[in-house]
């Protein structure tokens, strides 16, 4: 860690009191996963496929505890103000540590100085997806279609304001030339249904949220946002492939303590996620949501969410997003 200023943010999210007798002793009794989403959304899923194992591994209950609201706020500010002794630890995502920062005048918490980041369990695919029953089976018979109709007679969902869906969505309205209405919702899911509905035309979402949906017919994904096509959709292109390179962005998923948890104990976690994620059918069922498992170092994940907030502050400033 060369550079000065990761450095010292690094060390500010993970410095912790010397509690040497405290991590020998823990865990002692349950813990506890803050999910900043609602159940059903890609977050939930990746939280509930590791809880169980994450509990066998650390010898106590693993619950999961779903705080939804204000793009995931409410859940990263109860995991920032909760005691640092390794009983309350929350889900990281992309929306939660690069967006939010980026998009919100002003946050309860320092994503930096409050969280202290774990690992970074799974990186997915996003994806864009409408009503199987909406006319279009094409990305370029839906650009065609939103052209020919007055800005913002068509509509998109995400998981709500200033969520990576709706910076996905400003992006899309950038790239492809065209003006459509943002509806925003609390979580993936009740998009989703929306979308299913006909309520909304289009929904921005994570692939493994989606997924099942568009395998049942229910959806019809017309791109995803990853480096190439995923082997789960091996027929729907890439972003970059249908001339939108700006919106072709990976989504990720981890682990957060609230900052002044012991060493120790972020070790200790850390330790039993890299275990999880290595355990086959743990590989298996995040490879059928379209993902792929990562587990690195505290250190690493947090050089990812210093880049990622870094290039969500320069699109929040060029699209205008921003969120009291």
């Amino acid at each position: 860690m060369s550079n000065p200023i990761f450095a010292a943010v690094f060390a500010a999210a993970v410095l912790a009191v010397p509690a040497v007798s405290t991590a020998q002793a823990w865990p002692s009794r349950p813990i506890k996963i803050v999910v900043q989403f609602p159940p059903g959304g890609t977050t939930d899923i990746i939280a509930r496929t590791i809880s169980d194992r994450l509990a066998q591994e650390l010898g106590q209950p693993v619950i999961v505890d779903n705080r939804p609201g204000a793009s995931g706020s409410i859940g990263s500010d109860a995991v920032a103000k909760a005691a640092p002794d390794g009983y309350t630890i929350g889900m990281a995502t992309i929306t939660t540590h690069a967006i939010n920062p980026a998009v919100f005048k002003k946050l309860p918490y320092d994503v930096m100085r409050d969280l202290a980041p774990i690992t970074r369990l799974v990186s997915v695919p996003n994806v864009v997806a409408v009503s199987a029953a909406l006319p279009v089976k094409s990305m370029p018979e839906f650009i065609a279609m939103a052209k020919a109709k007055p800005a913002g007679a068509v509509t998109y969902g995400t998981a709500g304001l200033g969520s990576e869906g709706n910076l996905m969505g400003e992006l899309f309205n950038q790239s492809a030339g065209v003006k459509l209405l943002h509806i925003p919702y609390k979580g993936s899911a009740p998009a989703i249904q929306e979308a299913m509905g006909g309520q909304i035309d289009l929904v921005f979402d994570n692939l493994p949220s989606s997924l099942p949906f568009i395998q049942s017919g229910k959806l019809r994904a017309l791109a995803v946002a990853s480096p190439k096509r995923v082997s789960v959709l091996p027929d729907v292109p890439t972003f970059a492939e249908v001339g939108l390179a700006p919106v072709n962005s990976s989504s990720w998923f981890g682990l957060i303590a609230p900052a002044k948890t012991p060493k120790e104990i972020i070790d200790r976690i850390h330790a039993a996620s890299v275990k999880v994620l290595a355990r086959p059918e743990v590989r298996t069922a995040i490879a059928k949501l379209g993902g792929e498992p990562v587990g690195n170092r505290p250190e690493e994940f947090t050089a990812q969410i210093v880049a990622d907030l870094d290039k969500f502050k320069r699109l929040a400033d060029s699209s205008g997003v921003r969120l009291d």
